[in-house]
């Protein structure tokens, strides 16, 4: 572990901490929906996409 190694550890904490977490939907934009799945869980996300990335 080295200084480097360590300030992006920190940027990574940061951009967790304050990522919109939620965003209401827009009216343009198409819809994508991931999911995932095993014997106990399911989880699933719908992303819109944005002017360069999708949101949740």
């Amino acid at each position: 572990w080295n200084e480097e190694r360590e300030k992006s550890f920190e940027e990574l904490k940061q951009c967790l901490v304050f990522a919109p977490v939620l965003t209401l939907p827009s009216g343009s934009g198409g819809f994508q929906i991931y999911s995932d799945a095993s014997k106990k869980v399911l989880g699933c996300v719908l992303m819109q996409h944005g002017k360069s990335l999708l949101m949740p």
